[in-house]
């Protein structure tokens, strides 16, 4: 059996060894005819599934080591009888993760307190609902949207007792969906988890536009780290010029991997990509689909990465009990996950056009360093209050008290 990967995922070599032959290649660079004669395709979101690439194949199984489908041309898989299979809520955490680094990084320089803030969380799924919890250890006082999932009847996630004044209407954070247009006017802090979708109702692209913004709470912060085209960089532009959005954080780009120089000059935290690239995010990706490719092959796994997986970089922390919540919270999330050199390094675009700025971004998510989430950290915590304790343990660190 031929197997081809994208080589940029972790243990793909080890696991689908234990099925077939595995040709790693680039996943931007993987072609129709690499993938002629291949029996499985497994790669990351960075290679179009088309008909262009698999017309000619005998291709029976494909599977995504990502959450996101809108690279795959998933009505032409289905035509075709091709079985496959994403990797859904592999890197929520890592991203809700990422989010939390992002806003206590901002708050921390800005002297902005997340305690008793507003964050609209629109989109709700698997990033969103980890997003929500984490905001909730943070103090701050949720607003969610997610008309699919409102309409589906389904319950918004719990997170506990704050309640928001929303329109002409009381209600339970937590126990109840809420209008965009609410969100928008009432949230100091807007963050999208949607995916990226062009048609229907519910289309996202250009989700955020003039008029989107044209509702905010003026002086807010805006977060992306969902899919680049669903925000119009160019309405984002214009609603920081006017002081609509304060402070931006940007972790996926239009058009990436080209991204715009003029919008990385401006925000306040830029990423390429990688809010789901913790250690944990990625090779539960590869996990994920090696396990479907077993059931589609009716062979019972066989490989687990755990005598592969390296010991914690960061294993035990303290918590300084002389600092705020906030900045206590803030030295130790920075000691697990130094967001500022992400940001740093997104910012040395090489001297050139649009080649060099598309290596540059491919480049830094190709070689990003090992990072661990926050559960692989013990936190010394017995000088500390109580109240910091429960919040250092529910934004997921290990907490000896």
């Amino acid at each position: 059996m031929k197997i081809v990967a994208a080589k940029n995922m972790p243990f793909v070599a080890e696991a689908f060894g234990t099925l077939g032959d595995v040709t790693l290649l680039d996943g931007r660079d993987i072609t129709a005819d690499d993938v002629r004669d291949a029996d499985l395709l497994v790669t990351r979101s960075t290679t179009p599934i088309t008909p262009a690439l698999l017309e000619d194949s005998q291709v029976e199984f494909y599977g995504t080591a990502t959450i996101g489908t809108d690279h795959i041309d998933i009505p032409y898989l289905e035509e075709r009888g091709i079985r496959w299979c994403s990797a859904a809520g592999c890197n929520a955490n890592s991203v809700s993760e990422y989010l939390t680094a992002a806003l206590l990084c901002v708050g921390q320089k800005h002297g902005i307190a997340l305690a008793g803030k507003t964050i609209g969380v629109i989109g709700v799924g698997n990033v969103g609902t980890r997003v929500v919890k984490k905001a909730a250890a943070l103090g701050m006082t949720m607003l969610p949207n997610d008309p699919p999932r409102e309409r589906a009847g389904d319950r918004a996630p719990e997170v506990g007792g704050q309640r928001s004044e929303i329109g002409n209407r009381k209600s339970e954070v937590g126990t109840s969906w809420a209008a965009l247009p609410d969100v928008l006017a009432h949230s100091d802090i807007v963050t999208l988890h949607t995916p990226l979708t062009y048609e229907g109702k519910d289309a996202t692209y250009h989700l955020a536009d003039d008029d989107f913004f044209a509702q905010l709470k003026p002086g807010c912060i805006f977060v992306n780290a969902a899919r680049g085209p669903i925000v119009d960089t160019d309405a984002l532009l214009r609603a920081m010029d006017r002081g609509i959005v304060a402070h931006a954080i940007i972790d996926t780009w239009e058009g990436e991997p080209d991204f715009r120089t003029d919008l990385l000059e401006r925000v306040a935290i830029a990423s390429p990509h990688i809010a789901g690239y913790s250690y944990e995010g990625k090779y539960m990706g590869t996990v994920t689909v090696y396990r479907e490719a077993c059931r589609f092959l009716d062979e019972p796994p066989s490989w687990t990465p755990d005598a592969l997986l390296p010991p914690p970089v960061v294993p035990e922390l303290r918590a300084d009990p002389d600092l705020s919540t906030e900045a206590a919270l803030w030295e130790l999330v920075r000691s697990v996950y130094d967001i500022e050199a992400d940001d740093a390094r997104m910012r040395a675009v090489p001297a050139g056009g649009e080649a060099e700025r598309r290596a540059h971004f491919d480049g830094l998510r190709k070689a990003y360093p090992i990072r661990r989430e926050f559960r692989f950290t013990e936190v010394q915590a017995k000088d500390t209050l109580s109240a910091l304790q429960d919040s250092i343990r529910n934004l997921g660190f290990s907490v000896k008290a």
